[in-house]
């Protein structure tokens, strides 16, 4: 990653955030709180994928539609954020992989010094 890489990273960064801040109040919260949980638990390519700016524009339409935030996703905003992710590759998935990787490696091992 060169540094006009990192210059234009920040550019489309500023970019989404301002939109962000352009929403009304209630959505800004709720959109926060989503992007918490979501760089949680999240995708890998959440920072340069298409989920959060996918967000905003979904809320757009719901402020140009008159609707409320909680109308959009519902009262349970983790469970919105798992249904958005859930053919998504994690962190948790990696985690996981990394584990049974180890777990293998060691059972393997200790196949070979019993015989």
């Amino acid at each position: 990653m060169g540094i006009q890489d990192i210059i234009e990273g920040k550019k489309q960064w500023r970019a989404h955030t301002a939109r962000v801040k352009a929403l009304p109040p209630d959505y800004q919260i709720v959109y926060k709180e989503m992007q918490k949980y979501l760089f949680k638990v999240g995708p890998i390519d959440l920072p340069d994928g298409p989920l959060l700016p996918g967000i905003v524009d979904f809320f757009e339409e719901g402020v140009a539609a008159g609707k409320g935030v909680l109308e959009l996703i519902g009262s349970d905003v983790a469970a919105f954020c798992d249904d958005l992710v859930k053919d998504s590759r994690t962190y948790a998935d990696v985690y996981q992989e990394s584990i049974s990787s180890v777990d293998e490696l060691a059972s393997s091992r200790q196949v070979r010094r019993r015989t």
